[in-house]
């Protein structure tokens, strides 16, 4: 869990930083920091359910003829 505290702490000192260093505004780098992890915290949300998906396709594949080598997407 602490690692992921400091993950956190990274995206949101990167995000700020990146706000602030391209509009100088302190607010800016605030809201931006605030709304751009919790923008990627929803977009991976759904990225990880589409993989989950794609790895249990490939799965059903695998199983179904365990002789191929063929990928599945």
């Amino acid at each position: 869990m602490a690692k992921t505290f400091s993950f956190a702490a990274v995206h949101f000192s990167v995000a700020f930083m990146v706000g602030y260093l391209m509009t100088g505004s302190v607010w800016v780098g605030g809201a931006l920091a605030l709304v751009e992890p919790a923008c990627n915290t929803v977009a991976f949300h759904f990225h990880e359910k589409i993989w989950k998906r794609i790895e249990a396709r490939r799965q059903r594949v695998a199983s179904s003829d365990p002789g191929s080598n063929a990928v599945a997407v």
